[in-house]
């Protein structure tokens, strides 16, 4: 979770990415406790790949430290301090990588079952998509074992995008090759990459099987956000997960859900929803939202939005119907 998610911007200039709530929830936070259930084992240690510590500051690493041990698990924080590739970010963990380990992306939120197949040295998490050229695929022989990765094809190899999401039996395997990669001098424009490990893996006979999530849902910018939060409010909703905070304050007030209201948070005189999330501490008056996706400690005042993301701090009053702003904005 080392990048600046300069795609969400402005949202993404004061809150690093994986830190940003959806439904109510930090992407990294919902993703990671996802995984840590539907694995069905206990989980020692959490390492996040971070960039910048002026970015990444102590505040994220004492946030992350602390959801860590929410699991039962210990946290463990390193740098990638140069952009130069995934192989490159889970090298900067060297310090972890042995044991069976999941390493994931914190950009996307999903919903599967993660089992481990006892026989498999290394899974790769897939979803089938209509249209493979633009993600990395992976290839099949008849045994349903990966035998290629091919990255954004522009002739057919199949519809089988890989979601960020790898187990392996034995880190350490995959820590072996990619020390071998990333001794290597990078032509310029290049990067150290997760699959160049995992092809020598290959190479050398190890046997790497895919896996199949039901939902993967991706947070790459305001639009796509907006519509993660959509869909994940749907799935709590579905779960029976709570939404509702037992000290939001709701006064004359029409809430169509499924929607997130947080803590301290007050609506007055509004209708909220379907697939709204108004974060802690937010004041809505006189508003008519629908799919809006609200952080913390926001007031917004006569506004009619559909589809709005809106970050914290905001105070906004007006009759603009799709917006999209950052942290410490006004607009009255």
């Amino acid at each position: 979770m080392a990048g600046r998610g300069s795609r969400l911007r402005p949202h993404t200039l004061t809150v690093p990415k994986p830190l940003l709530p959806v439904a109510g929830t930090p992407i990294v936070e919902q993703l990671v406790a996802e995984i840590a259930k539907v694995v069905d084992t206990p989980i020692n240690e959490v390492a996040f790949i971070l960039g910048d510590p002026a970015y990444f500051d102590e505040a994220v690493e004492e946030q992350l430290t602390a959801f860590a041990h929410s699991l039962g698990a210990e946290a463990s924080i390193y740098r990638q301090l140069e952009p130069l590739g995934t192989g490159h970010a889970i090298m900067a963990a060297a310090d972890s990588l042995q044991g069976p380990a999941v390493v994931a992306y914190a950009d996307t939120l999903i919903r599967a079952d993660l089992t481990l197949d006892p026989d498999a040295d290394a899974i790769i998490w897939v979803k089938q998509v209509d249209n493979p050229e633009a993600y990395g695929v992976v290839k099949l022989n008849d045994k349903n074992q990966i035998t290629e990765l091919v990255e954004k094809p522009q002739t057919y190899v199949s519809d089988l995008a890989v979601i960020g999401i790898y187990y392996f039996k034995d880190i350490a395997l995959l820590k072996d090759q990619l020390e071998k990669v990333v001794a290597k001098q990078l032509l310029p424009g290049m990067e150290y990459q997760i699959n160049d490990g995992i092809k020598a893996l290959m190479d050398d006979g190890y046997t790497i099987i895919p896996g199949q999530v039901n939902k993967w849902m991706d947070c790459g910018n305001p639009q796509i956000t907006v519509a993660t939060n959509t869909e994940m409010l749907q799935i709590l909703e579905k779960e029976e997960v709570p939404l509702i905070a037992a000290d939001a304050q709701l006064e004359n007030t029409q809430l169509i859900e499924p929607c997130y209201i947080g803590p301290g948070a007050k609506i007055t005189n509004s209708t909220l929803g379907p697939h709204v999330s108004i974060g802690a501490g937010t004041q809505v008056t006189n508003c008519q939202l629908e799919d809006c996706l609200i952080q913390n400690n926001s007031t917004l005042v006569n506004a009619q939005l559909k589809g709005a993301m809106i970050g914290n701090q905001v105070y906004y009053n007006g009759e603009f119907t799709n917006v999209n702003l950052g942290d410490y904005s006004t607009l009255s």
